[in-house]
């Protein structure tokens, strides 16, 4: 089933999201490469693709997973959660219906 994971940074994350980003994506590539993954970005800070150093406000991961406890585990044990660069983490269900 596919869960999507919303995370929520804490404020002015970005310096450690930096550092955090290739462990990060790591995971996220062996999610694409065992083709579980639907899609996966940041949220920006401001209406631009590119926030600069405004930063990111969050992310949001939809990726296939066994079950809830394995989705969840799964968003637990990423980089960024790790280094505290989320403070809110949010993993639900979720129904692909489009495309």
């Amino acid at each position: 089933m596919l869960y999507a994971i919303m995370s929520e940074d804490i404020p002015n994350s970005l310096e450690a999201r930096l550092k955090t980003r290739p462990a990060h994506l790591e995971r996220l590539r062996i999610l694409k490469s065992q083709g579980r993954l639907l899609l996966a970005g940041p949220h920006p800070v401001i209406d631009a693709i590119d926030p600069g150093s405004a930063g990111f406000s969050g992310s949001l991961v939809i990726a296939e997973f066994p079950s809830l406890e394995d989705a969840t585990e799964w968003a637990n044990t990423d980089p960024y959660n790790e280094a505290g660069v989320y403070a809110k983490v949010t993993v639900k269900p979720f129904k692909k219906v489009l495309p």
